[in-house]
C-alpha cells in the first residue's frame, strides 16, 4: 500500500516528463498530437485505477489511522521527511484529484482547447495533477508547502496559453495574488517547525500546541491563514478567482474549481486545526465572519451578473458561486465541531463534483453558441435548450439544483452540517455570534437557489430563435437544433452527475471516512 500511494504521487510526475520526450515510432500513429494526448488518458487513468485500488484497499474500519504510509529522512540538518499517508480526511480528496483529472484528459482528447502544441498542455495536466495529490498525502510542513507551490506554475501557463479573452492579465493576477499569499504562509510554516523542533504534521496533530505558546499559535495561524484563504478563496481575498475562471479553458476552470480550491481548506482541516487549536478559537469567530460576508457577497455577485441586461458570463457567475460554497465549508472548520468539520470536508467533496460539472457544461455550451455571455445566451426568446439539446439542458438544470442545495443530492448535507455546527459552535465560542452567522448562512441558501433558478429559466427556457449559432444544424423538421451530448462528453461528465446522487442519496459513504478521523483531530491525536 505504501509503494501504492508512492507510486500515485510520482506517475503522473514521469507521465509529464514522458509527454515532453519524443514518442517511440510505434506509438505515434497518424497524429502525433493525437498520441500525446492518449498519452495524457493513458497516465491519467493509471493513476485513477491505482487511487480505486488503494481506496479498496484501505482499512476501513480504522478510518482516523495514517496507512500506506512512507517515512524518508530527506534532509536530516532540517529534519525533513519525505512522510506521506493517508486517512480518512485526505483519502477522498486524493480520488477525486485522480477522477478529475482522468476525466479532464478525456474530454481534452476530443475537444483539445486551442493553443500551442499539446505536448506542454499534458505535462502541465500532469504535473498539475502530481502537485495536487501530493499536497493530501504529504504529511510534513514543508514538503506540504512545496506540494503546494508545484501547482502554481502550471495553472498559469494553462491560462495564460489556452484561456481565452484577457488570458494574460487574469494568469498574472492568479500568480501574484497566490504567491504573495504563500510567501506568508511559509514564514508561519516555519515558526511552527522552528518553535517546535519538528515538521512532522503526525507529531504535531499528536503534540495538538502543547509545545508552543499561544502567542506564537496566534501568528502562525494569521500567518498560514492568510495563505490558505487565498487559495481556498475566502472574500475578501477572492478577487483573483472570478478572473482566472472567465479565461481559463474549460478543464482549467474544472481542476481549479474541482480540486486546486480544496487544497487551501484541507490545510485549514489538516495544519491549523490540530496544530495550533488556541490560535485557531482565537481567530474562529472572524474566519466565521469572513464565511458568511463571502457567502452573501457571492450570491449577490451570482444575482446580479444573472439580472438581464447586465451582460453576465456564465463562467464568471460559476466562479461567484463557489466563493460563496467555499464560505460554507469555512463555516463548518470555523465551529472547531465535529459536525462543523465534517460538514465541511463534505461540502469540499460536493462542490468538487458539482462544479466541475457546472464547468464542463457551461464550456459545452460556449464551444456551441460561442459565447457565455448571459444576455446572449437568452436573447430575446432565451437559448432554450430544452428545445434545441433537451439531454444537454437537462444535465445543467440538474448541475443547477445540486448547486443550490436540494436533499437528496450532494451539496445538501455539507451545507446542513456546517449550519448545524454553526448552531451549536465548540466550547468558548460565543453560540449568540455563532447562531447569527448560521442565520446569515441559511439566507444564502436561499439567494442560491434564486440565482440557479434564474440562469436555468434563462438559459433552458424560452422559444428557439432563427438566428443560427455556431454549432447549430438545421432540423429536417423545420427547427434549428444544436448538438446535443456527444459519446465522450457523455463519458466525461456521466460518472461526476453519478457520484453526486450517490453522495446525496448514502452520505453515510463519505462521512463513514470522515468522522472518525475529525473526532481524533480535534481530540488532539486520541481515537
Amino acid at each position: 500500500m505504501q509503494f501504492l500511494l508512492a507510486f500515485i504521487v510520482v506517475a503522473p510526475l514521469l507521465g509529464a516528463v514522458a509527454a515532453l520526450l519524443p514518442a517511440p515510432p510505434g506509438l505515434r500513429g497518424r497524429n502525433p498530437d493525437q498520441a500525446v494526448l492518449r498519452h495524457g488518458v493513458t497516465v491519467t487513468g493509471v493513476v485513477l485505477i491505482a487511487a480505486i485500488v488503494l481506496a479498496a484497499g484501505f482499512d476501513h474500519d480504522h478510518p482516523s489511522k495514517m496507512q500506506a504510509t512512507t517515512d524518508i529522512s530527506w534532509i536530516p540538518a532540517l529534519d525533513v521527511r519525505i512522510h506521506l499517508g493517508i486517512d480518512g480526511i485526505s483519502l477522498p480528496l486524493l480520488v477525486l484529484t485522480a477522477l478529475l483529472t482522468f476525466l479532464c484528459a478525456l474530454y481534452s482528447y476530443f475537444s483539445m482547447p486551442s493553443g500551442p502544441s499539446p505536448k506542454a498542455f499534458v505535462a502541465l495536466i500532469l504535473v498539475l495533477e502530481s502537485g495536487t495529490l501530493a499536497t493530501f498525502a504529504v504529511l510534513d510542513l514543508l514538503l506540504f508547502f512545496l506540494a503546494f507551490e508545484m501547482v502554481l506554475i502550471p495553472m498559469y501557463f494553462l491560462i495564460a496559453r489556452w484561456g481565452g479573452d484577457r488570458k494574460q492579465a487574469a494568469a498574472w493576477k492568479f500568480i501574484l495574488y497566490t504567491l504573495l499569499g504563500s510567501v506568508v504562509m511559509l514564514l508561519g510554516l516555519l515558526l511552527i517547525g522552528l518553535k517546535s523542533g519538528t515538521f512532522d504534521m503526525v507529531a504535531l496533530a499528536t503534540d495538538n500546541g502543547r509545545g508552543l505558546t499561544s502567542s506564537v499559535q496566534v501568528i502562525a495561524v494569521l500567518a498560514i491563514g492568510i495563505g490558505l484563504a487565498v487559495k481556498t478563496p475566502m472574500w475578501p481575498l477572492h478577487s483573483w478567482l472570478p478572473d482566472a475562471h472567465t479565461a481559463a479553458p474549460t478543464v482549467g476552470s474544472v481542476l481549479l474549481a474541482g480540486v486546486m480550491l480544496k487544497m487551501g481548506t484541507y490545510g485549514f482541516v489538516r495544519i491549523l486545526l490540530p496544530i495550533t487549536p488556541d490560535g485557531m478559537h482565537t481567530f474562529a469567530p472572524y474566519l466565521a465572519a469572513f464565511a458568511v460576508a463571502g457567502i452573501i457577497y457571492g450570491s449577490l455577485a451570482c444575482l446580479a451578473l444573472a439580472r438581464p441586461g447586465s451582460r453576465g458570463d456564465l463562467k464568471r457567475l460559476i466562479a461567484y458561486s463557489s466563493v460563496g460554497h467555499m464560505g460554507f465549508v469555512l463555516l463548518g472548520i470555523a465551529t472547531m465541531t465535529p459536525t462543523g468539520v465534517n460538514g465541511a470536508l463534505f461540502a469540499n467533496i460536493a462542490h468538487g463534483l458539482i462544479t466541475g460539472l457546472l464547468f464542463f457544461l457551461v464550456g459545452a455550451v460556449k464551444d456551441r453558441y460561442g459565447t457565455a455571455d448571459l444576455d446572449t445566451l437568452a436573447g430575446a426568446t432565451g437559448a432554450a435548450l430544452y428545445g434545441r439539446a433537451p439531454r444537454l439542458g437537462a444535465l445543467l438544470a440538474f448541475a443547477a439544483v445540486a448547486s443550490l442545495g436540494l436533499p437528496g443530492l450532494a451539496g445538501f448535507w455539507g451545507e446542513m452540517l456546517t449550519l448545524f455546527g454553526a448552531f451549536d459552535p465548540a466550547e468558548g465560542l460565543s453560540r449568540p455570534a455563532f447562531r447569527t452567522f448560521m442565520a446569515i448562512g441559511a439566507f444564502g441558501t436561499l439567494l442560491t437557489a434564486a440565482y440557479m433558478l434564474l440562469v436555468v429559466r434563462r438559459v433552458c427556457m424560452g422559444e428557439p430563435t432563427e438566428t443560427r449559432h455556431p454549432g447549430e444544424a438545421q432540423h429536417p423538421g423545420g427547427t434549428r437544433q444544436l448538438a446535443d451530448i456527444q459519446a465522450y462528453e457523455f463519458a466525461a461528465w456521466t460518472p461526476l452527475a453519478a457520484l453526486t446522487v450517490l453522495a446525496g442519496l448514502w452520505p453515510a459513504v463519505l462521512l463513514g471516512l470522515t468522522d472518525p478521523a475529525v473526532q481524533k483531530l480535534l481530540a488532539g491525536g486520541k481515537s
